[in-house]
Parts: structure tokens; sequence; C-alpha cells
């Protein structure tokens, strides 16, 4: 399948407690209310509309139809995270983030990954610390299995709700991986039984109150990256769903989203019929893309030290 590729149906919606209302995927809640329609800007795989529904109750936003059985259609062979390169500013920030790992007591640490792919993010923990003894790296793409096995880490091919260890984890890493699932709190539960009694979690996720959020909301925002977000959180929401599955929020920071303002910028110049973009191209390859992307995590550092950033980095912990 290419990037290109169209499908329609949403037997995959969330399920419907009443005629009118879908039911929030955390609890079932039936307290829901529209909040935003959105396009796939960036692959256009579907050229269908999704709606953003927010739960009152949880405070989460849900796309609906939530397309969990669809994987191989709406996440295309060009999909970014299948690329074997990492742009040098993502290794710069998630290096930073594991600075967390010198917090971690332990003589030999074994960490995981979640969704780490060909487990390059692996590679950069491993070079922080001689103390890590063990990685292993749970992902859906089978094509990243080899790799990831010749450089030394462990792979299970699957979701991380069947994965099993015989082991507890000093350190699990999911960036950008809650919101892709169809079940956070489920996650979040598995989580916190595969971690050590004083081990960490480093989880990174967008953040619906971001200022581009609140600009862009009904312009197909870039965090949205329609359809593949299934739920998404402020703070509030996310702390509250990790106290609910007995892990506590350590440290919490945000850091900046320049994908998500250069994605919805672009889309926002095609509206208005200022550039042409072509369905055959992710919006990654627009030529305006790095120049926009450049600029706008100029604009998110400068404003980091007193604004409600794109994204949101949590640190947890057991309860």
């Amino acid at each position: 399948m290419n990037g290109t590729a169209k499908f329609e149906g949403d037997r995959s919606a969330p399920v419907m407690k009443n005629s009118s209302l879908p039911a929030c995927p955390i609890r079932g809640c039936t307290d829901t209310s529209w909040y935003a329609d959105a396009r796939d800007i960036e692959y256009h795989t579907s050229d269908r509309t999704y709606s953003f529904y927010k739960c009152q109750r949880c405070g989460v936003l849900f796309i609906v139809p939530m397309l969990w059985d669809r994987l191989g259609d709406i996440y295309p062979k060009n999909y970014y995270s299948y690329a074997p390169a990492v742009p040098r500013i993502k290794r710069s920030l998630d290096r930073r983030l594991l600075k967390l790992l010198a917090s971690v007591p332990g003589d030999r640490l074994s960490i995981l990954e979640i969704g780490g792919g060909s487990g390059w993010m692996l590679d950069q923990v491993k070079s922080c610390s001689p103390r890590v003894s063990f990685t292993q790296c749970v992902d859906l793409d089978e094509s990243a299995q080899a790799v990831a096995v010749a450089r030394g880490h462990a792979y299970h091919l699957g979701p991380i709700e069947q994965f099993e260890a015989d082991r507890r984890f000093d350190l699990i890493l999911a960036f950008d991986l809650i919101e892709h699932v169809r079940d956070p709190a489920l996650v979040l539960r598995r989580i916190e039984g595969l971690l050590t009694t004083h081990g960490r979690v480093l989880i990174t996720t967008p953040n619906f109150e971001a200022l581009d959020a609140r600009l862009f909301r009904h312009g197909s925002w870039g965090g949205y990256h329609t359809p593949r977000h299934f739920v998404l959180f402020n703070r509030q929401s996310f702390t509250d769903l990790a106290e609910q599955s007995d892990l506590r929020v350590v440290s919490f920071s945000y850091t900046p989203g320049a994908t998500y303002w250069a994605v919805s910028v672009l889309e926002a110049m095609r509206r208005s019929w200022l550039i042409r973009t072509s369905p055959q191209r992710p919006a990654y390859d627009h030529p305006l893309y790095p120049s926009l992307r450049t600029s706008f995590a100029a604009f998110e550092y400068a404003r980091a030290p007193f604004a409600r950033l794109s994204k949101m980095a949590f640190t947890l912990g057991r309860r």
C-alpha cells in the first residue's frame, strides 16, 4: 500500500451507549460532545472527514471512527517513523530527556521501549550509561525486527497489551505512543505491571490545549495526526489517567512541537490557495516544510519558559 490509498467505513467507532453520542474510550462515558472535524492532511490515506469528540468527565479528545483494526491502511509505507534516518533535532531532544536515566538506581538496568521501531532510541540509551545491560523493543513493524535484533535488542512483534516478560524494567519509554492506542488506560496498567519498584516511565504525547491546537482546532491541527491519533490529552487528563493506573507523576514539562505547527500552517496555506500540495506526497516532503519546522522550533523554544507548548513529557513512577 502507498500513501495515496483510499478507504471508507466506520465500523470501528467507539461503542454507542445511546443513539447520538459516542462513548469515551477511557471509561465508556456518554457525557461527550463534538469538538472538531479533521482530515488526513499529512499522508492523504483517505478522503473522508473524521470527528473528534471531547469527554467532559475524563477531559480527553477521541476520534470517531477509531480505525484500530485498519492500521495497515492508516499507516502507509512512507510513514515517517519507518524511515531509517532520524532528524538530528529529534535525537538531541530525546537525548536530553534521557538524562532521567541517571536517577534510576541499580547496577544492571533493563530498559523497555514501546514503539521503538528498529531500536535507534535504545542505542542512545545504551550510549548514555554502561549500567544498561538489557534492552527490549516492542513494536508492530515487522520490517524493523531484524534491524533491532542485529543491534542487540530483544524484540517483541506485537502490541504491548500482548507482551509477556520474565523480568521487570527499570526504565520504560513510550515516545509519542499513548495517543495511538485504542485503550490508553489498559496500556498504562500494563506498563505499571512491567515496572520495577523504583523504576521510571517516560511518556511524551501531544497537548490539545496548546496555542497551535487552539488556533487550528477547526483546520485539521497537525497534532490530531488524523486518523492515527486516537485519544488526546491535556496535562490534567493524562495525570488523572496515570493515577487511576497506579502510577504517579514524578515530573512534568511542556516540550516543543514544531512539526504540528508546520503541518497546520501548510494546510492553512493550501486552503487559502497560497500553495499547492500533492496527495501523492506527504506533507513532510513539501519544499516549505523544513523552513517552517525550523522557524516554529525556534518559536516554541522561545516560549518554553512560560507557555503550554504543543507536546508534554511525563515522568512516572509506581504509587
